[in-house]
């Protein structure tokens, strides 16, 4: 019943009124929204109550979880009515992939949500669609590539990064610490000397207020009253959380373009320091040649910047908490993933070659992706055309959830789901096996662009702290009692804890 609460906590009776006033509006210019539930090719679902839909089934905090038990009574391909927007949701390994990969261009296209739509306006790489995204995205992908994503220099950063981390961690001398902001600002700063061409100070006051508003607006986007307003816009002035999502995102956009003007007052066209540089020499060379319809104008900038900001900290770093909270949690794992890195690397720095002979310590990471499961609903895609998919009609404009923790969970392809089990990824022999279901980047046409990335921190970040600390529950909790509950959020984070990261050297 959170839909009937949140309406309920209206501050006064003319609020009450005018938001059941707004609702019969709403009910009444969407009504017809329903009636392609009668259409027996589209695929099935519950029945919906008009206006609300389906949402009182729901648990809003964890919508992903009901969407699962949903997926059991009316299969991998099903219907559901959040408020007023008729959606399709994608279960399981084999329908997601089909959907992502093999039909690519029909499931290709976003399906842009209000709050966000709010700041982004159609710029940028996530929350945008047609020709701009299509040349955000790859002047992105070029550009990260060249400014070392996956490559040496990405690693070098990395290893530099770790190096200032073990320092702040070291600083705590093995007492209980939050790993929120320590972990955000190290990974964050490997994002930063690609997009800026520097790395910032954990202390400096600008780098630190913008990570930590990077991830308030991540977790005010997974509220339940910002979903409510997502679907039914007119609440917006009633929503306390849409307000303060506002304030931060204006504040990001002003620090990020202050940052710009700064670059732009050095700029050297010849000697580009990172993303920032590329794109504003692009920018201006196409102004200088007279093309006045590109889509290399600074809201394209700024949108993008700040989708390569949250998207490179949040996804990272709360991996890698959850990494340190699992082998806290598990001690066992631990101790082999720690005897490991001691017999093949011994005291030297970690590098992304030793991934191959450290097949164990390999299976650990990516049991963590699996099972930390951080993206669980994905984001919400859009067909782009009519399709008709696995036999049922799905019409042009249809949102479209792939349920990504239905693939990493997937029964039928993980012998344990539910459990944090390394041997998922290793065979009798103990070598590292792919896994077809492993999807944490989701896939297809907006797979993450930063998967190379992403997949080079994790890999040195875990293994440098595993060879440096052991990881504990902090004083007078044992390893049982440790809660691997998730926080609610766009992406699925630990609950807030801390842990002892004890000096092994």
């Amino acid at each position: 019943m959170e839909v009937l609460d949140l309406v309920l906590q209206s501050s006064s009776l003319v609020s009450l009124v005018g938001a059941l006033v707004l609702l019969l509006l709403v009910y009444l210019v969407s009504s017809s929204s329903f009636s392609s539930q009668k259409d027996r090719k589209g695929p099935p679902g519950p029945k919906p109550l008009p206006l609300l839909g389906n949402l009182l089934q729901l648990d809003l905090k964890m919508p992903y979880k009901t969407l699962v038990e949903l997926s059991k009574k009316y299969g991998s391909v099903f219907t559901v009515y959040m408020g007023p927007q008729k959606v399709v949701v994608l279960a399981g390994y084999k329908t997601v992939k089909e959907a992502l990969i093999n039909r690519a261009e029909e499931f290709g296209d976003r399906h842009v949500i209000q709050s966000m739509d709010d700041s982004s306006h159609g710029n940028g790489i996530i929350w945008s669609n047609g020709d701009s995204w299509k040349e955000m995205r790859r002047f992105a992908l070029t550009n990260l590539k060249d400014f070392g994503m996956g490559k040496r220099a990405s690693e070098d950063k990395i290893i530099e990064e770790c190096e200032q981390l073990i320092k702040v961690l070291k600083k705590h001398k093995g007492e209980a610490f939050d790993s929120i902001k320590p972990m955000h600002c190290a990974v964050s700063n490997i994002i930063c000397s690609i997009i800026y061409g520097s790395r910032f100070e954990y202390d400096d006051p600008e780098f630190t207020s913008l990570v930590e508003r990077t991830d308030r607006n991540l977790e005010l986007v997974g509220t339940p009253s910002l979903q409510l307003y997502n679907l039914f816009p007119w609440f917006g002035k009633w929503i306390a959380n849409r307000k303060e999502l506002h304030t931060l995102i204006v504040a990001n956009k002003k620090q990020h373009l202050s940052l710009f003007s700064r670059l732009k007052e050095t700029l050297d066209p010849q000697m580009c320091r990172g993303f920032v540089d590329a794109f504003l020499v692009r920018k201006q060379n196409l102004e200088e040649s007279g093309n006045t319809n590109s889509h290399f104008h600074i809201e394209n900038l700024l949108m993008t910047v700040m989708h390569l900001f949250s998207g490179g900290t949040d996804t990272t770093a709360t991996t890698l908490r959850w990494g340190l909270l699992f082998m806290a949690k598990y001690p066992k794992i631990q101790n082999r993933v720690r005897e490991e890195l001691s017999r093949v690397i011994g005291g030297r720095q970690s590098q992304v070659e030793d991934r191959k002979n450290l097949p164990y310590t390999n299976a650990v990471i990516h049991e963590t992706q699996r099972l930390a499961n951080i993206a669980p609903m994905s984001l919400p895609h859009k067909t782009s055309r009519d399709v008709t998919f696995q036999g049922h009609f799905i019409e042009k404009g249809t949102i479209v959830y792939p349920l990504l923790t239905s693939v990493l969970y997937d029964e039928t392809e993980w012998e344990q789901p539910h459990s944090f089990n390394p041997a998922h990824f290793l065979d009798k022999d103990g070598k590292f096996v792919k896994r077809d279901a492993f999807m944490p980047f989701s896939a297809g046409r907006r797979a993450c662009p930063g998967e190379s990335l992403a997949r080079m921190e994790l890999f040195i970040f875990f293994t440098t702290l595993l060879q440096q600390f052991r990881f504990t529950p902090p004083p007078g909790v044992s390893e049982d009692e440790l809660d691997l509950s998730p926080r609610v959020g766009l992406s699925r984070c630990p609950a807030l804890h801390t842990l002892c990261a004890v000096p092994c050297v």
